[in-house]
């Protein structure tokens, strides 16, 4: 068989669908297959070329981003709008989570550093699925509620590590 018709009649595999991409977000490893479907209903899918912004530090916050592919940093400016980068976000990644269930400003910035495909899930979005879907609802907020408590702990234990070492350099050597 050639090539076109080979596209044409081969079915994508779990890997290749956007569902079976979201079940590899560690968010969404509660929801079952259906779950997955509705989900894949719910995300906007958002194309940007590099460089571009997705939100500014201060920026109302709506919802989290999902990187499907391409690279987005995550920085912050200083009072005389020096840019810091905190981090370097890849596929799988996911970031702004906070404002899902709670919205609030943003503390960071977010740049795109090539094309990227992104989806986003936000608030509104969530608030009608809990109203029309309350099981899935739950089951998404479970997993949001489990990956900030994770990022939690390892940023306390972080902390305690740096202040630890910073005592040890104060204390005076015997």
């Amino acid at each position: 068989m050639n090539g076109l018709w080979e596209s044409i009649f081969r079915s994508k595999t779990d890997e290749e669908t956007l569902a079976g991409f979201l079940a590899k977000i560690p968010v969404f490893t509660e929801l079952g297959k259906r779950d997955l479907n509705y989900l894949e209903n719910l995300v906007h899918v958002r194309n940007y070329k590099a460089h571009e912004t997705v939100f500014e530090q201060g920026d109302p916050g709506s919802g989290l981003y999902i990187i499907r592919s391409g690279n987005v940093a995550i920085f912050t400016r200083d009072n005389y709008d020096r840019e810091e980068e905190l981090a370097l976000l890849g596929p799988g990644d996911f970031f702004g989570e906070t404002t899902l269930a709670s919205p609030a400003p943003r503390t960071v910035s977010a740049r795109t550093t090539e094309s990227c495909e992104l989806l986003g899930l936000f608030r509104s979005d969530l608030l009608a699925t809990s109203d029309k879907h309350p099981e899935i609802a739950n089951r998404i907020l479970f997993g949001l509620t489990k990956m900030i408590s994770e990022r939690l702990q390892t940023a306390t234990f972080q902390l305690r590590n740096l202040q630890q070492r910073l005592e040890e350099k104060e204390s005076p050597q015997s």
